[in-house]
């Protein structure tokens, strides 16, 4: 037989003039196979230590010797463990009772896996000479320190009911009955300083509370957390601005508020992480456990308590993770105007040549839409900082709504949705784990935290230089105000502090018309001092750096809500071009009645004759009588600022009132 012959090649032709294809026959040999000397572990345990590479200290670590001065002196090379042991003594600290003054016996890693190893901060109880120990004294608290994204996914699906991974490879939770923030629990404590210093009474959304009642809360958060077999520590950054960076320290008891927050506050790197140190800031997240309602100014289960002296926020009774972002955004517009530091509640882009703008807007009025344009660097698409500097973002992650996303309308957005993301209360098809973004089965408020560096024109570090343009966008679902208006400094001044825009009928039940909404600076449930100072330095900054303020409108042209048309995302995309390029500054403007708006005649791709309102309306008598409506509903918003006062005189509040409607 030719197959015997042990040569391979191609035989004559065989069945239905195919070539035949002969093998060459093998010769006897051993198998090939994967054998390899066996693994050196007895245990599975044992195997499994082999699987994870322990990561080694990207810089040496040392420290100055005692009593050595600023830039000179001796250094002294920091051991693993002594730098483990000086970070839990800084844990242990932050959870210490104030009653008890020490803190808990931490110790670091999870308390699933063995414990041998394990450096431990010891509290300082002594049991032989103390007689009102609790058990609590008696116990190790694991400490599970900046874990990654990766080690808090598994911690959230091992432990925590709800946390799936869904098909894109973000994480899904669930924030528990709170799918929003509760901002009538939100807590401020009144003292001696902070009395004159913060904007409290009516349209102020600082509730006060005294020390003893923040205590209270603090103990009960501090004590929950310590009974816990573990809780998860972060210790991150505010402010890419290095020169005017805040400290912030989250202890909480879940992995998805963890990994939320490493996704929203900036995420130090290894030598940062050595040298953090004792923080600025820490929140006490005990949001599983609620607050005793008997306590003082309690009015429900839920309090989120901001302690300013101290540079504490406690939380009791929600689990929503919003409020420990939006938490720390208070604490930073307190803390950077004592620096002469404007906090924004705001997008920011920059472009190609280093022109930055501002984009302040609330719901529905397209800033996040705005804002992110491919043509330009996306700084930020929240919150920023305003300083001597230049701008900054506070924040290293964005927090998206989720509710009817699209890949076609948000690409961003929806491309970020992927592994290290944390999906809040959407709905996913239980078997392919595709989530229905269109599905408000769990709440409407659907949300997506993600680091900033998943969009792909972020500007890294997200800083700029000091804005160009600073744009005020309102969906006037009235169909009054232009499309566009130049603003003077003063009118800049009034519209940031009323921070207006409409409800439209059909949103909530029960409106029938548009609903003027008014929230001061843009932001009214985060601020913190009278919105006048914010405006005051926010007109100080745009006069010294040249900025111009513009308001922009994205709601209705040629009749109100029902009669009129929406504005053209198109037209609004033109307009903004215009602004950013320099172009509309160059044209030529007529002055509006009743509000005294500048209007620019033409723009390029833009018609005309929607520049000036009047123009679309076909009852010319019922555009009058809505523009003097319009009106009225924004000086009886202004009146709750008129009577505030900055310095020894009224001037410049008298400069702001001039600014508004007149008729």
């Amino acid at each position: 037989m030719e197959a015997e012959n042990g040569e391979a090649r191609l035989a004559s032709k065989g069945r239905a003039g195919l070539m035949r294809i002969e093998t060459q026959k093998k010769s006897a040999a051993v198998c090939h196979d994967d054998s390899t000397p066996p693994v050196k572990a007895q245990t599975i345990d044992e195997l499994h230590s082999l699987q994870k590479k322990k990561s080694a200290p990207n810089t040496p670590r040392t420290a100055r010797t005692p009593g050595q001065g600023q830039g000179a002196g001796t250094f002294a090379v920091i051991t693993e463990e002594d730098l483990q042991r000086q970070q839990l003594q800084s844990i242990s600290a932050s959870l210490a009772s104030l009653t008890r003054e020490t803190g808990p016996k931490v110790v670091k890693g999870d308390p699933a896996r063995k414990a041998e190893g394990h450096t431990v901060a010891h509290s300082g109880h002594n049991i032989h000479d103390t007689f009102d120990i609790s058990d609590s004294a008696l116990k190790f608290t694991h400490v599970l320190y900046n874990l990654s994204p990766a080690e808090l996914y598994e911690q959230a699906i091992k432990y925590e009911k709800g946390s799936f991974i869904t098909a894109s490879g973000a994480i899904a939770t669930l924030s528990g009955a709170k799918t929003g923030r509760s901002p009538r629990d939100r807590r401020v404590v009144k003292d001696e300083t902070t009395e004159n210093e913060l904007w409290w009474g009516k349209g102020s959304p600082n509730i006060e509370m005294d020390e003893h009642t923040f205590m209270v809360n603090r103990e009960r958060a501090v004590d929950y957390l310590n009974s816990l077999d573990k809780v998860y520590v972060n210790d991150q950054f505010l402010n890419w601005d290095p020169e005017h960076r805040i400290k912030v320290r989250i202890v909480s008891a879940r992995a998805y508020h963890s990994l939320f927050m490493h996704n929203m506050c900036i995420r130090p790197n290894a030598e940062e992480l050595e040298e953090f140190g004792t923080p600025d800031f820490t929140i006490y997240n005990a949001g599983q456990f609620p607050c005793n309602r008997y306590t003082h100014y309690m009015t429900s289960s839920t309090s989120v308590d901001l302690n300013l002296a101290r540079r504490e926020m406690v939380i009791l009774g929600t689990q929503y993770a919003g409020e420990m972002k939006k938490g720390l955004f208070s604490v930073m517009h307190y803390l950077m105007p004592q620096r002469h530091i404007l906090s924004l509640h705001s997008g920011c882009n920059m472009g190609k040549g280093g022109d930055v703008a501002l984009f302040f807007g609330l719901s529905g009025t397209g800033k996040t839409t705005l804002s992110t344009d491919h043509n330009r660097y996306l700084i930020g698409d929240d919150e920023h900082c305003w300083s001597e500097n230049g701008v900054s973002n506070i924040e290293g992650g964005c927090y998206a709504k989720c509710i009817d996303l699209s890949k076609d309308k948000e690409p961003d957005i929806w491309n970020a949705i992927k592994f290290g993301t944390v999906l809040e209360n959407v709905v996913f098809e239980e078997h392919s784990r595709e989530v229905d973004y269109s599905d408000k089965g769990v709440t409407e408020n659907t949300r997506a935290a993600y680091p900033i560096e998943y969009i792909p024109n972020a500007k890294i570090p997200c800083v700029g230089p000091h804005p160009k343009n600073v744009i005020l966008l309102a969906c006037d679902a009235f169909g009054v105000l232009p499309p566009v208006s130049k603003l003077s400094l003063a009118q800049t001044m009034y519209h940031f502090i009323s921070g207006y825009t409409a409800l439209v009928a059909g949103t909530e039940e029960g409106i029938k018309e548009p609903q003027a909404t008014f929230s001061a600076c843009f932001g009214a449930a985060f601020i913190m001092l009278h919105p006048t100072k914010y405006a005051a330095m926010l007109a100080e900054k745009m006069r010294k750096h040249g900025a111009t303020g513009w308001l922009v409108n994205t709601g209705w042209s040629g009749g109100r809500y029902g009669s009129g048309n929406r504005i053209k995302l198109a037209y609004t995309r033109k307009i903004i071009d215009a602004i950013h390029s320099g172009t509309l500054l160059k044209a030529n403007y007529v002055k509006t009645e009743v509000f005294g708006l500048e209007i620019p005649t033409e723009i390029d791709g833009v018609p005309s004759e929607i520049l000036n309102p009047i123009n679309t309306w076909s009852d010319k008598k019922a555009y009058n009588d809505t523009l003097l409506k319009l009106g009225g509903l924004f000086k009886k918003n202004f009146e709750v600022f008129s009577n505030y006062k900055i310095g020894t005189d009224n001037n410049l509040t008298e400069e702001i009132l001039a600014a508004g409607p007149t008729f």
